[in-house]
């Protein structure tokens, strides 16, 4: 049975759940200083969004649209020099993943030392940054709920976590309005790594009562408003997918993930696809993988969502057009990708542990 609670738990300050809740960034951000900048993606932008929050900012905020592509080393460093160029006290990232994940490591290495390279790679952080607030766009990585961000090394053609305690939102912002005109296949990826985010840290051998707990319900509300909101184009399941993801985050910065991850992480540096989807293509795989080491999860999973896992995770993939983008391509630099799925952190977490074989297994399953 798992431990009930972990020996460490760490959570945002403050988290707002709302319709409109982003309108109270202003007043939220105050807190830690009036000057901050806000990191964006084009779509903020381009939907009239952006104008109106800068509206409620009485002294003014800096904003910085991120390129297109998940984020990089040099990305955090552009995104730290302007920071500095307005003297900011704090740093909010409104968009997806890559968006959030760009604006926590620039806040987090804002008074850094070193290059953000030097982090990736194990530095030891010499001191704090300055607050990150989180605003998530999209229901699906979670970002807003865990202290790491992955973040892709072009020199090393690596996709890497930079993580640190201190890198933690102090708040978040929940408003399922910001989803709404998402494009259907980026929801569909989205909330499909939430759902892979929610599975393997249900199963993670390093899950206790407290991670199970949020995962669990994770589960049931992305499966249950997964379909309503990719075929209504985010029309309705919204709230619920939203809170589904953000409680899939909350479980996996308790227990980390598994092989999936392991898998996508390097495979997303090298094809540069859309990590949700290389996650939804490594679940089907991954189940049949799983199964018996999952032991009585398999059984709890299935009950919690009314089906077969597996049978429903190929009818959700079916229904919403996803198949594997890896096949009849190559394997590129297959050895080097073993490597990197046999020594991620993600794939140690893992109920099964993976060897060489393992790996192939669900390599040859993708290609």
């Amino acid at each position: 049975m798992a431990e009930v609670f972990p020996q460490e738990t760490l959570l945002a300050q403050k988290t707002l759940f709302s319709s409109g809740a982003v309108l109270r960034l202003a007043d939220e951000a105050l807190e830690f200083g009036a000057r901050g900048l806000i990191v964006h993606g084009s779509s903020f932008e381009k939907s009239g969004k952006k104008e109106r929050l800068l509206s409620t900012f009485a002294a003014g905020a800096g904003t910085f649209c991120r390129r297109p592509g998940e984020p990089t080393i040099d990305d955090i460093t552009h995104v730290i020099e302007k920071a500095k160029e307005m003297d900011a006290c704090w740093i909010a990232g409104i968009g997806g993943g890559s968006a959030l994940d760009l604006a926590k490591a620039a806040a987090g290495l804002y008074n850094a030392k070193e290059n953000p390279a030097f982090y990736q790679e194990g530095g030891r952080l010499e001191k704090k940054g300055i607050p990150f607030i989180a605003v998530p766009t999209t229901a699906g990585t979670g970002s807003e709920a865990t202290p790491n961000s992955v973040i892709t090394n072009k020199a090393k053609k690596a996709k890497l976590s930079i993580r640190d305690k201190s890198f933690m939102a102090r708040k978040v912002i929940l408003d399922p309005e910001l989803l709404r005109g998402m494009p259907s296949t980026v929801m569909s990826y989205a909330a499909m790594d939430a759902m892979v985010q929610a599975y393997e840290s249900f199963i993670s051998k390093n899950s206790t009562w407290f991670s199970e707990t949020f995962a669990l319900k994770a589960l049931q509300l992305i499966d249950t408003n997964i379909l309503p909101a990719y075929e209504t184009a985010g029309g309705s399941g919204l709230p619920d997918l939203l809170l589904g993801s953000h409680l899939a985050g909350i479980a996996l910065a308790s227990a980390r993930l598994g092989v999936i991850h392991g898998i996508a992480h390097p495979l997303g540096a090298l094809y540069g696809l859309p990590h949700g989807l290389i996650c939804s293509a490594c679940f089907p795989p991954s189940i049949k993988l799983n199964k018996e080491a999952m032991g009585k999860k398999y059984g709890i999973i299935s009950g919690a969502i009314g089906a077969d896992l597996a049978e429903r995770v190929e009818e959700l993939l079916g229904r919403m057009n996803i198949t594997s983008p890896f096949k009849g391509k190559e394997l590129i630099d297959k050895e080097k990708t073993i490597e990197a799925v046999l020594t991620s952190g993600s794939t140690a977490a893992n109920p099964k542990k993976i060897d060489r074989e393992d790996a192939e297994f669900i390599l040859g399953e993708l290609f």
